[in-house]
């Protein structure tokens, strides 16, 4: 662990009392469920010595620790990221998975990470909430090379990256619940711009669902730090050339409010299954 790591880590340790067990990762729109946390330390990122900071609309730059209550349950101690560094923004793939390091050093066991995406598969809408079952890395990038983040004996971990027993469990959460999801493959481009209709074709051949800018270097840090792992995309636009209209990121916000209280009661009872 480096000093400047380190630093970051001695100055949260100062400030929380309970070591968390789950960290969720909020992406861009969804940032709205950490309002449902109950006893609440909130944390700003730029308050946090050496931590990046998200210049990105729908980002808040926040770390909030809590617990979530209802009906008489109560949750294992959270950490949430309210926002996201993505690699565009700083072209360091080692400041996009910071948040990651910080939740294994505070102990977190388990991750859910979020993400707002674009559709590739047709047979989704814009607003679909899908269940990440693998993905396609076409960045070129990978948080463990040059990295002293590594798995056991020094190599990376070989087994799946995203839980399956979390996955299982996730998908009967929400049929129970009455929650409509999908499932399938998220395709990680580097941006900042969206993707041509040609490469989206391409994507499409390739077996992806969904394509966005985040996601993969944090499961990829978080499964080789011992992590179980679910994901989740929320389909916020239909890709180019699937979509009719020009895509914005005001779209992408627009959606993500629209299915907001899905969103938020699907991953608040899959934490308390967890």
């Amino acid at each position: 662990m480096d000093n400047q790591f380190q630093e970051s880590i001695n100055y949260l340790t100062a400030r929380i009392k309970v070591k968390p067990a789950i960290a969720i990762v909020l992406g861009s729109g969804l940032g709205e469920f950490a309002q449902l946390l109950s006893d609440t330390i909130v944390i700003p990122t730029t308050d946090i010595p050496h931590y990046p900071h998200s210049t990105v609309q729908g980002h808040a730059g926040k770390i909030i620790f809590g617990t979530l209550e209802n009906a008489g349950r109560r949750s294992a101690q959270l950490i949430v990221f309210q926002g996201r560094v993505h690699l565009y923004e700083s072209n360091d793939v080692q400041k996009v998975v910071y948040p990651i390091r910080v939740a294994a050093a505070l102990g977190a066991g388990q991750l859910i990470v979020t993400n707002a995406a674009g559709g590739i598969n047709r047979l989704f809408d814009s607003g679909t909430l899908m269940f990440i079952r693998d993905y396609i890395n076409m960045t070129g990038e990978n948080p463990l090379i040059g990295s002293t983040v590594s798995g056991t004996n020094g190599y990376p971990r070989t087994e799946a990256a995203l839980t399956p027993d979390l996955l299982k469990m996730a998908k009967l959460v929400a049929l129970k619940h009455g929650i409509a999801t999908k499932e399938g493959v998220y395709c990680w481009t580097k941006g900042p711009t969206y993707e041509s209709a040609s490469e989206i074709r391409m994507m499409a051949a390739l077996g992806a669902d969904a394509v966005g800018m985040s996601t993969v270097p944090e499961i990829i840090c978080a499964h080789n730090s011992g992590l179980k792992v679910l994901g989740i995309s929320c389909i916020t636009n239909m890709a180019t050339g699937i979509s009719p209209t020009k895509l914005s990121h005001g779209e992408v916000t627009e959606t993500a409010n629209r299915v907001k209280n899905d969103f938020t009661r699907l991953v608040s009872e899959i934490i308390f299954e967890m």
